[in-house]
């Protein structure tokens, strides 16, 4: 659900997210100037752009320049383009039956081919539809996922020309280690990469775009900035390793609220919520607020976990349930049912990032962020 709100329709919302459009504009601009100027960036907006929403993202992405999409599967490639998103789309997931190669023509998207097998498919329905299709092969240089083993890249590319209505578009491979200050093995992979394009090269194959390089090794070593680079989670204004911080000024573009929908106080001693795992050895001002696990908020941070309101932390207590979760109180005077409660974002010199819950819980903030519900509308702000 992708809203834009007026103010007596968001006074109805008990939770919701704000996507800041403006910090996302100035992601973009952030990660362009860290480019080689040879380099185009591709924007990531697989998982509905990483729990933003992928079409609204997309538009924005489009007018600030951004110069591809890529996204993991058919489906989300189809909802960009029912929604007039004209960019190039690359599909990052792997595809193998004739019905969707028929849609991915259809709906002029690029799809990644990782075996010869795939190349196969592919030829077959080009061909009886007597037309073309630009293609993306991918290769394995260490991730072990998607892709053919860069040793194998020359027979790969060999077969890839029997089939000349396949026009290759690029040739790409994923960094496994790039979020590590260890660079050892993210070297290795380049090499290989580069190793693998040499002796395509020599076929006399011209390669029209060439990428290896994810959010974080587009931060780490600007030798990665081939003619694309992919970047995802640097867009929503996070950064994938602590080490990385400092390379260039990113702006989180999501924020979680929730409203307070009950005040109670608790006499000494009492239990908070399921298997009373939080017991105050004073009394408490106690707040209930109306979000839990059932719209992304992980159960794994009940008790340790704080919140913002009015510019100040919170802690939670008890465990967090499916739609709810409490907090104490105590400290805040003339609260009230209604009131705002920030869970990820910034208020005043306070401020809670997917960084710090997926800590917290032992993840990583992709997961965070992909993580919330699609109940919780999405207010986008321009």
């Amino acid at each position: 659900m992708n809203y834009c709100l007026n103010r007596i329709e968001l006074q109805q919302q008990r939770a919701w997210i704000t996507i800041d459009h403006k910090a996302l504009r100035h992601n973009v601009e952030a990660i362009k100037q860290w480019l080689k100027s040879n380099c185009r960036l591709m924007a990531v907006i697989k998982a509905d752009a990483y729990g933003h929403g992928a079409v609204k993202v997309a538009e924005t992405l489009v007018e600030a320049g951004v110069d591809y999409l890529a996204i993991a599967t058919l489906g989300e490639g189809i909802e960009l383009r029912e929604a007039g998103i004209e960019a190039p789309i690359l599909i990052l997931g792997a595809i193998n039956t004739a019905a969707e190669v028929k849609e991915i023509i259809r709906y002029n998207l690029e799809p990644t081919l990782c075996t010869p097998q795939q190349i196969l498919i592919f030829a077959d329905v080009v061909n009886s539809l007597n037309t073309t299709l630009d293609v993306h092969l991918k290769l394995d240089t260490g991730m072990s996922r998607l892709g053919t083993r860069w040793e194998n890249a020359v027979e790969f590319v060999r077969y890839l020309l029997q089939f000349p209505p396949l026009r290759l578009k690029s040739i790409y491979s994923h960094l496994a280690t790039a979020d590590s200050p260890d660079t050892t093995f993210m070297k290795i992979q380049q090499s290989r990469f580069e190793e693998a394009i040499s002796r395509i090269r020599g076929l006399g194959v011209k390669i029209p775009l060439l990428h290896l390089a994810n959010s974080a090794g587009t931060l780490a070593d600007t030798s990665l900035h081939y003619d694309l680079v992919r970047v995802g989670l640097c867009l929503y204004g996070l950064y994938p390793a602590p080490h990385l911080k400092n390379t260039i000024p990113l702006k989180p573009v999501l924020e979680v609220k929730a409203r307070i929908t009950q005040i109670k106080y608790l006499p000494p001693n009492t239990g908070v919520s399921y298997g009373h795992t939080y017991k105050g050895s004073q009394g408490i001002k106690m707040a209930v607020v109306a979000i839990g696990y059932a719209d992304g908020v992980p159960r794994l941070l009940s008790n340790k976990m704080k919140v913002i309101i009015r510019g100040r932390y919170a802690p939670q207590i008890g465990n967090i349930t499916m739609d709810q979760l409490m907090i104490d109180v105590s400290d805040f005077e003339d609260i009230e049912v209604g009131e705002v409660v920030t869970l990820l974002g910034r208020e005043k010199d306070a401020a809670i990032s997917a960084d710090d819950w997926a800590n917290i819980i032992g993840t990583i903030s992709w997961e965070i962020l992909c993580g919330f519900k699609h109940r919780l509308p999405r207010i986008h702000l321009y």
